[in-house]
């Protein structure tokens, strides 16, 4: 069998309870959007980089800068994309600007896409 023959029905044949149940379980739209809005941030590598440094500890700009090669000024601008989508916080302490994830929600997100492509 063809890969595209699998990817549709053979004969259309739609089954109402299952429609039914699948709707009522369906996303608000509101969180659709924002759903799709945080996996299209994740869709970068830097940031996926800056991420997974910030899940094992707190990290100042610098240090971020540092561990993903890139300047400053760009680092800062993922962060403030990241930032924008609750996936990372910061403090500040004096002059400088700590990171880190949001929540553990972000932790577990990343590591079970690190065990999904793992798991082959």
């Amino acid at each position: 069998m063809k890969t595209q023959e699998c990817d549709v029905c053979q004969e259309l044949c739609e089954h109402p309870q299952n429609v039914c149940l699948a709707k009522a379980e369906m996303l608000a739209d509101d969180d659709v959007n924002q759903l799709a809005e945080t996996f299209k941030i994740l869709g970068d590598t830097t940031r996926i980089r800056i991420l997974h440094a910030l899940s094992k500890r707190e990290l100042c700009v610098c240090d971020l800068a540092a561990v993903v090669q890139m300047g400053q000024s760009a680092v800062s601008h993922q962060l403030r994309l990241l930032r924008g989508t609750r996936l990372v916080k910061y403090r500040k302490e004096g002059k400088m600007v700590w990171y880190s994830l949001d929540d553990d929600h972000i932790k577990l997100l990343l590591s079970q896409g690190i065990e999904h492509i793992a798991h082959r």
